[in-house]
């Protein structure tokens, strides 16, 4: 089939010139170099984006050229491509004599290289019968089908570059596609089980927008701009992305979904995206618009990976404002852009999600009309400001500007509002937070369009019963504790219920005997808390209560495989402590073996048995090779709600730590005392810190350190200098002597150094000179090994130091 493809193609001798050998690098890897068209800063090259560009050029100058042919040359052209129109021949492009094959390099370029009149090799019918249908047409039409051969043409040369086949298979669908849209002059149109664009929604660009308005909202405007700039250039690199064939998917994947899912997406890429950007007859669309969450969580990584190395490689290139801006913010952009897409809860990918635009927009956004809603759309500047801007059109949020100002106002006059207090025996309550503060700061985290600023860039993964608790409260999910019963009467759904755990039970616990686990799930002594999906139970918990010694012991519990690493196993244990509390039973004990045992730990159990063993001995059953684990419960806490609890508490002291920092701008110079010598120092006296809030417990100080005694540390000083074992720390190491001791100790000390230190009166209280003789000592055990006299003088003198200071009244512990 091929073959006669590739003699269609090859009838004439201007049909393939010089342009078209590079027609594969025109559809060939496009990575980071595209982005530097972006005005945003990027990390492209200049060589490899002008390779780029002049690829594309020369395929549109190849379409002018073949434009401006004169008309004989182009139905000569267009022949090759079009049906004969005898009636009953099934001919489909005309194919030139054998003949004039063998002169065709000896033809003008301008000249046509064939008659009219001169016979098909195929059909033998005239050239005439194979354009005579195009003679009507207009210029505008003809020189159409022309710019689809040429596309033609390019996908061909692609097709036999590619060495993956099924990208090969890819370009061959367009080709003939093409080919038939010429032959029956109609515009191309893709059908089939790929589906029509977009694939899925929200697109990728419209998911990236609400990141840039959900995370960066509340920034200043130039660093909101910053941000905006970094969404830009990661959707044009991502639309000019040159993605990975799946059969090097494969290498890397394991799980079969993924890389059946991958294919399907690369094969609609290829289609939609890749092959019509420089084949122009076939209908266009942007990567980012047509494709959602799943292309991008199957590519991030790699992009992001390729694209840093892009970046750091490209560095020395690049403008030093624009390296800056890559290499600095893109990287934590990308970081806090990979949280979002694999969060299971993130807002960004909410089809209705809304968010108030930047402050400094705003006013722009509610003087224009928008076009397409939560697309990047340019807009013009207005005021002072000759920029352009580029910002969302999104309908205005539910929270007022004045609610915030009414909110601001209530917080500026917090001082008459009853406080609550910790603990008066550490804190006075005078820094405690008012209740009316923790309340306008619940109503803003629990609003929807809460955006939390700063606060909000470094946010915690979802917990691993949160896919859980969304599915509970769509109803599709369902909780039950059930039974069987000797004594009254059991429905039939319950009865269905214990058979579908029974069998959940056993495909899963494979060391378990079938008729044991009968034993137990039907034992009317025992309770099962089943998970219902769909009308059928694709987990539980087993366990049986004894009342009397107040706790239950699990006997069971499991997951069907399918149904693993959704958080069903921890959400299934949390509603089990739950239902546990409200009847009064505060411990768990379970037997569990080598792989449960993780698990058990994640939901709170421990090895550590605090019931006294007379509890539960002769009580619970006893599995060899397991562990006995335990967990107590806490009847104040509901399980099921315990993590957003935590969460909501965290978002609470984020939100107090933002306002705070708020308040407090000033910026104080470092601390230089510690290079001195100095270990520490009152945290009051570190400056800014009482301005920042910080108070003192209520706990007993030391006493403050006293003015030292001139004379008394003079003759300190004087005793241990001479003392017999001072000679190593008379004087400065001399460097020559020993080149290295400088490379270990960064901060030496010499008695010499001590005594001009005390004549400069540089020793302000009693714990600067004891700090200093103290590094004499370290510095000497820090370098010299413990078997060497330097070790041992250093023992030595510190020792009789410490003596000599507490006979002169100067030592204080």
């Amino acid at each position: 089939m091929l073959s006669d493809e590739i003699a269609d193609i090859a009838m004439t001798g201007t049909e393939a010139d010089s342009s078209q050998t590079h027609s594969h690098e025109a559809s060939a890897s496009v990575t980071a170099d595209d982005a530097s068209s972006s005005n945003a800063a990027t990390p492209a090259s200049s060589e490899g984006q002008a390779s780029r560009q002049s690829n594309l050029q020369r395929i549109q100058q190849r379409k002018n050229q073949v434009y401006n042919w004169p008309h004989n040359k182009k139905l000569l052209k267009l022949a090759i491509y079009s049906a004969c129109q005898t009636p009953d021949c099934a001919c489909n492009g005309w194919k030139t004599p054998v003949a004039q094959q063998s002169g065709k390099g000896s033809r003008a370029d301008n000249q046509p290289l064939a008659n009219f009149t001169d016979p098909c090799r195929n059909c033998n019918h005239i050239l005439e019968k194979h354009v005579i249908h195009l003679q009507g047409l207009s210029v505008t039409e003809v020189n159409k089908l022309l710019g689809a051969v040429v596309d033609v043409e390019n996908i061909f040369m692609s097709m036999h570059r590619e060495d993956d086949l099924d990208t090969k298979r890819v370009y061959y669908y367009l080709f003939k596609l093409l080919r038939k849209c010429i032959l029956t002059q109609t515009q191309p149109k893709i059908e089939g089980p790929l589906g029509q664009p977009p694939f899925e929604k929200p697109s990728i660009a419209k998911a990236i927008t609400n990141f840039v308005l959900y995370k960066f909202n509340t920034l200043p405007q130039r660093e909101w701009q910053t941000m905006y700039d970094l969404a830009k250039m990661f959707l044009h690199c991502f639309n000019h992305w040159n993605f990975e064939t799946p059969s090097v998917r494969k290498l890397q994947v394991s799980n079969p979904e993924d890389i059946s899912t991958y294919q399907i997406n690369y094969t609609r890429w290829l289609v939609f995206c890749h092959v019509p950007a420089f084949c122009d007859s076939l209908p266009h669309y942007e990567t980012s618009i047509v494709f959602g969450r799943t292309l991008l969580r199957a590519v991030f990584k790699s992009v992001c990976r390729q694209l840093m190395d892009k970046c750091r490689s490209e560095r020395d290139k690049m403008p030093p404002e624009k390296r800056v801006l890559v290499l600095n913010h893109f990287p934590r952009f990308l970081s806090l852009l990979e949280e979002e897409i694999f969060s299971m809860n993130s807002p960004i990918w909410d089809p209705e999600y809304k968010q108030q635009p930047p402050n400094h927009l705003q006013s722009i956004i509610d003087n224009k009309t928008p076009n397409r809603r939560g697309e990047f759309e340019r807009v013009t500047a207005t005021g002072e400001s000759k920029d352009g801007f580029t910002t969302v059109s999104l309908s205005s949020c539910s929270i007022k500007r004045e609610d915030l100002k009414r909110s601001s106002e209530a917080r500026s006059g917090e001082q008459g509002c009853k406080r609550r207090r910790l603990d008066d025996s550490m804190y006075d309550g005078s820094d405690d937070v008012s209740e009316r503060t923790v309340a306008d700061i619940v109503a803003t985290i629990t609003d929807p369009n809460y955006m939390c600023g700063p606060d909000a860039l470094f946010q915690m993964q979802a917990p691993r019963d949160e896919a859980a608790k969304l599915e509970e409260q769509r109803k599709m999910i369902e909780f039950h504790v059930i039974g069987n019963s000797l004594t009254g009467p059991v429905n039939k759904q319950t009865m269905l219920w214990l058979i579908g755990l029974h069998n959940v039970f056993s495909h899963q616990l494979p060391e378990m005997t079938k008729e044991y686990i009968s034993q137990l799930v039907f034992d009317p002594k025992h309770k099962t808390l089943a998970l219902v999906k769909e009308g059928r139970p694709i987990g539980g918990i087993c366990f049986r209560t004894f009342h009397s010694q107040g706790f239950s012991e699990i006997v069971f519990c499991a997951v069907t495989s399918n149904e693993q690493v959704k958080g069903y196993g921890t959400h299934l244990m949390n509603h089990l402590k739950d239902y546990h509390i409200r009847n009064n039973i505060l411990h768990f004990l379970t037997f569990a073996d080598e792989f449960a045992i993780g698990y058990f730990k994640k939901q709170g159990f421990s090895k550590d048995i605090k019931l006294p063993r007379t509890m539960f001995s002769g009580y619970i059953k006893d599995y060899e090779g397991a562990t006995l684990m335990h967990c107590e419960l806490n009847p104040r806490i509901v399980y099921t709600h315990f993590t957003a609890v935590i969460r909501r508490q965290k978002e609470i002291v984020k939100k107090l730590i933002d306002m705070r920092q708020k308040e407090v701008r000033k910026v104080h110079p470092g601390l230089t005392c510690f290079k001195e010598g100095v270990r520490s120092i009152p945290i009051d006296c570190i400056p800014g810190v009482r301005d920042a809030g910080w108070r003192e417990a209520r706990v007993a100080r030391a006493a403050p350190d006293p003015e030292p005694d001139p004379a008394a540390l003079r003759a300190v000083l004087h005793a241990v200098k001479n003392h017999a074992a001072a000679w190593p720390f008379l004087k400065p190491v001399d460097k020559a002597e020993v080149p290295d001791y400088y490379d270990h100790i960064k901060y030496p000390m010499d008695l010499r150094t001590m005594g001009e230190r005390l004549k400069a009166r540089y020793y302000s209280s009693r714990r600067l000179f004891v700090a200093d003789m103290a590094r004499i000592f370290s510095n000497c055990r820090l370098y010299n090994s413990p078997d060497t006299d330097y070790y041992r003088c250093a023992n030595t003198l510190e020792k009789y130091f410490q003596t000599k200071m507490k006979d002169c009244g100067q030592w204080d512990k």
